[in-house]
């Protein structure tokens, strides 16, 4: 039986982005997934090693956030790669960075880059 363990607006301070001093003071991001998996073996056994970790899925984002790029699509592309690498039965999912209060000339909130898998 599928379902889905979602990790909703994980805040990190990274050093992603196009311009130089972006990648030199950083910035603040947030990390949202939702990640399809079988939970049927979990359902039964109550253990650990048959569900989704999602302090690994956690430790993972946080690898992959802490390794300036200039693109939160790389970025995201990594994550997903390294989600499928170690969890191969993830069947299916989504990711979103957001970057807090980009610098553009007016008041943003928010950039956000999603990927669906």
């Amino acid at each position: 039986m599928p379902g889905y363990i979602t990790l909703d607006k994980m805040k990190f301070h990274a050093r992603h982005g196009v311009l130089e001093q972006e990648r030199k003071v950083g910035n603040d991001f947030e990390v949202s997934l939702r990640l399809r998996y079988p939970f049927d073996k979990a359902l039964e056994s109550d253990n650990l090693a048959d569900t989704l970790n999602y302090a690994a899925v956690y430790d993972i984002v946080a690898a992959e956030m802490s390794q300036p790029s200039c693109l939160l699509e790389h970025v995201a592309g990594r994550i997903v790669k390294s989600l499928l690498s170690r969890f191969p039965l993830i069947e299916r999912g989504s990711v979103s960075i957001s970057k807090l209060t980009p610098p553009f000339k007016c008041e943003v909130a928010a950039v956000t880059v999603s990927l669906d898998f």
